[in-house]
């Protein structure tokens, strides 16, 4: 799925070793805001180059774009660490816990003097309406409440949460950008109506975090205030407006204009390059879960057996694509599953650069079966780029490729509930990231035979049950082996490492410690100030 998150507790936290950080950039304009002088305003505009498209709710969003106005207006339980790369899970509401042998029930002893924005007090009455809520609006990303089957309140601040069978990655789900977060239950009961709350949390929200919803104006502005009884360390910014704007070199003007104080996604090759030959803004490239990836059609042509698969992919020429498309910004993957997922020695993926073996399977072919349309998503320039390589690439070995682009919308149409086209690309170009920074948030997702990312339905026998075992169990071997099945199968192949690309003013501050790896578009805003 794609995304946003920050809950920075403080203003200028050291950046984690692990981060990797550019500071180098330029724009194909002059940067008229790159002065000496360090505007000190506590009104901060950054900006949405579409708008988000699903309410900020965090039972409904399950997107890209957005969790930055979600997730800094709601806390959940737990959270991971900005600034680091590294998988590590600190507190939030929650201030400690502690879990189960069988990994089945998790007891929370829960933060004091937090207060909701509608003023109700927060103790551990909210944590049992809160997973209610989400599961009773089942939206995507409701799974990871309905785990729960019960919420135990011994005291005013502790919890007991008994899940439905034991699962080692339940505190991953409760850190995940997509995971539970915490409401009022005085206003959830207040603005029930007939759909949960969806209907009141269109354009206005019931969390504790540091910022509350000011304004939804969809399609055109978006605007979130500073909560001026939050509980940890009040931002420095007290506005933080975020107008729509459906057009790169609008916005790309309005920065280096020095209207708007960051970029924080979807900037384009050409003008990542042309930012970090300016020295007088700053690019940040920043790690995350993101995977470029490729999904190969079981139904299309000649790849209907996983050696034929695989002889397609060894054809690719992996390492001089992200060369072309990723340098500075990414790497070429080394496992299945996205960076640091598990072990290194773990799901390895195979290298094999072979395009002569495909040569001559094509020429085996009857002229029917040498054609393949590639498809990629059309709102991703990368992905664009990627495929008309993968086009001059496999035009080599006599396949008659072509690309093909496809809206967003349409290419999470093909996979559970819907079914895949038979039109539907034999190889599909598409960014992806898991839920959270766990494997097996990732595998059955991407890979998995419901799974929301698993575009063109390549399934692996026994995959689900195997990753069924290895949450219950807490196996990472178990997921390890999952990924090698995966990668044998030829469904699937890991192109690229992706980074997040900032472009950001130089007095604006606080970006690297604010980011979080398993999103993108991840920034803690309570923790950005000018200096």
């Amino acid at each position: 799925m794609k995304a946003f998150v920050w809950k920075s507790r403080a203003i200028g936290a050291s950046v984690g070793a692990a981060s990797l950080m550019l500071t180098v950039c330029a724009s194909s304009a002059p940067n008229a805001s790159a002065t000496t002088t360090i505007p000190r305003s506590h009104t901060l505009t950054l900006s949405f180059l579409q708008d988000p498209g699903q309410p900020p709710d965090p039972a409904v969003f399950y997107a890209g774009e957005g969790l930055l106005l979600q997730d800094n207006m709601y806390d959940g339980l737990v959270q991971y660490e900005p600034g680091t790369a590294k998988r590590v899970i600190e507190p939030d509401l929650a201030t400690s816990w502690t879990v189960s042998k069988n990994d089945q029930t998790y007891t929370f002893q829960l933060r004091h003097g937090v207060e909701f924005h509608d003023g109700t007090p927060f103790t551990s009455s909210a944590i049992g309406p809160s997973f209610k809520r989400d599961s009773a609006v089942d939206g995507g990303p409701a799974y990871m409440s309905q785990a729960v089957a019960s919420v135990q309140t011994p005291g005013r601040y502790t919890a007991v949460v008994k899940l439905t069978a034991p699962n080692g990655s339940f505190l991953d789900f409760l850190a995940s950008a997509y995971g539970p977060r915490i409401y009022s239950p005085t206003g959830l009961a207040a603005h029930a109506g007939s759909d949960d709350d969806q209907t009141y949390l269109k354009t206005h929200d019931l969390g504790s975090g540091p910022y509350e919803l000011t304004q939804a104006d969809v399609g055109v502005k978006y605007q979130l205030s500073a909560f001026p009884k939050y509980w940890g360390k009040k931002p420095y910014y007290t506005t933080v407006n975020l107008p729509v704007i459906d057009n790169f070199n609008t916005e790309e003007s309005e920065f280096n204009g020095g209207q708007i104080a960051a970029m924080l996604h979807d900037l384009t090759n050409q003008a990542i390059k042309s930012y970090q030959k300016d020295s007088s803004v700053k690019v940040y490239s920043l790690p995350t879960l993101q995977s470029e990836a490729l999904y190969v059609n079981p139904k299309s042509g000649f790849l209907t057996t996983a050696a034929h698969r695989l002889t397609l992919l060894h054809a690719i020429n992996v390492p001089q694509i992200v060369s072309d498309v990723y340098t500075g910004t990414g790497t070429v993957a080394a496992q299945v599953y996205p960076r640091n997922m598990v072990p290194p020695n773990m799901s390895v993926q195979d290298d094999v650069y072979d395009p002569g073996a495909l040569k001559k399977l094509v020429a085996s072919l009857p002229a029917s079966q040498r054609t393949l349309t590639i498809g990629y998503d059309t709102s991703s320039p990368s992905d664009q780029l990627i495929a008309s390589f993968l086009v001059a690439q496999l035009d080599q070995t006599g396949l008659q490729a072509s690309s093909v682009g496809y809206p967003t919308g349409t290419v999470y149409g093909w996979s559970p509930p819907g079914t895949v086209p038979s039109n539907a690309p034999g190889l599909l170009v598409e960014y992806i990231w898991p839920d959270a920074y766990d494997p097996y948030q990732s595998a059955h997702i991407f890979w998995g035979d419901k799974g929301g990312a698993n575009f063109l339905q390549c399934k692996v026998p026994g995959l689900d049950s195997q990753l069924s075992q290895a949450l219950s169990t807490d196996n990472t071997p178990l997921f390890g082996k999952v990924g090698d099945e995966e990668g044998q199968s030829g469904c699937f192949y890991n192109l690229a490492d992706r980074n997040d690309v900032f472009v950001a003013q130089p007095w604006l501050k606080g970006l690297p410690q604010g980011h979080v790896v398993s999103a993108p578009y991840t920034v803690l805003l309570d923790g950005l100030y000018p200096g």
